[in-house]
């Protein structure tokens, strides 16, 4: 891919439409400095500075890269009825996010991961949840949202953290529909909830979550191309892709085909929130008219400008074009 066809793909996720789907989530980070070992039990004790910082997290998270990535960002979730869900909404109005299909769920209090960061590494997470899946009503109030939102839509991605916003029912009835819709209809699922998203254009997993579904070892390159084409089939999906860390990115698409993508020689500060970025940017590059490798190519350049960040951080087009040049001068 030249530097041409990188500019022309960057340029066409402009005012792009996703409609994103998923688990919603407020980040907290708690910043600080370790000075000593507690006198209590052998663990550090990390001294405040400051007060916590609050971010969009999970889909809300997803939806912050696909607008930072020059992109519009529907959103159907939920969240509880407390303070947290309330400044999660506040936060994605503010950041000009309609949050109509935002339901409230007065039966689960809205997901929080809180991060303790030392020295510009993540010492502990605390989550705070509850993962069951949503009642047959408040499924029912998130099918009416997607309904609405879908035709207005470019792609649909489902952003499943197994967290229980996203049940079997709803995903099949809305891959229906946006296939319908002649939609691009993406999904980064967990292993144990993978048959969902059965009908999807795109599913990604990494190495281990690709391991589980196929239930063995993948342990090179054969292997691994050989657990992608079982995926596609078992999925019915136009193409799965499975991230691999150092080793790259491996495409494997229904005609058979097989792509090996390599990674990107980069120092790495934190991968938190790194596979949102990858498949907002895979979301929009197919909607821009990347084929699969294409689009691939470009998730792993986002993937590779994200984790040069601490924290989860979304990435501009900018950046994504800066990484390229290392390939594509």
């Amino acid at each position: 891919m030249n530097a041409s066809r990188i500019s022309e793909l960057l340029s066409a996720f402009e005012n792009k439409r996703v409609l994103v789907v998923g688990d919603l989530m407020l980040d907290e980070y708690v910043w600080g400095a370790v000075s000593r070992i507690s006198p209590e039990a052998p663990v550090m004790v990390i001294e405040v500075n400051g007060d916590s910082d609050f971010r969009p997290g999970g889909a809300a998270n997803v939806v912050h890269n696909v607008q930072t990535l020059g992109a519009i960002a529907g959103l159907v979730g939920v969240v509880g009825d407390d303070s947290h869900g309330r400044r999660l909404k506040q936060q994605l109005t503010d950041a000009g996010v309609d949050v109509n299909g935002v339901v409230i769920d007065r039966s689960r209090p809205t997901t929080r991961k809180t991060r303790i960061i030392a020295h510009n590494q993540q010492v502990v997470r605390v989550d705070r949840e509850k993962v069951q899946d949503v009642s047959t009503a408040i499924a029912r109030k998130m099918m009416a949202r997607l309904e609405e939102q879908i035709p207005q839509c470019d792609a649909v991605l489902f952003s499943d953290y197994n967290k229980g916003a996203i049940t079997s029912e709803l995903v099949g009835e809305a891959i229906s529909i946006s296939r319908n819709h002649g939609r691009v209809v993406t999904s980064n699922p967990k292993p144990m909830s993978i048959l969902k998203f059965k009908g999807a254009t795109v599913v990604t997993l990494n190495q281990s979550e690709a391991q589980a579904a196929v239930q063995r070892k993948l342990e090179n390159e054969d292997q691994v191309r050989d657990a992608g084409l079982t995926l596609v089939e078992y999925l019915s999906a136009d193409a799965v892709i499975i991230t691999r860390g150092a080793h790259g990115l491996c495409v494997c698409e229904r005609n058979g085909k097989t792509s090996l993508i390599p990674a990107m020689p980069i120092e790495v500060y934190d991968v938190a929130g790194a596979g949102d970025t990858v498949i907002s940017a895979l979301t929009l590059a197919l909607t821009a008219g990347a084929d699969f490798v294409e689009a691939a190519t470009i998730a792993n350049w986002a993937g590779a400008a994200a984790v040069t960040k601490v924290g989860v951080a979304a990435v501009t087009r900018d950046e994504i074009a800066q990484v390229a040049k290392r390939l594509a001068p």
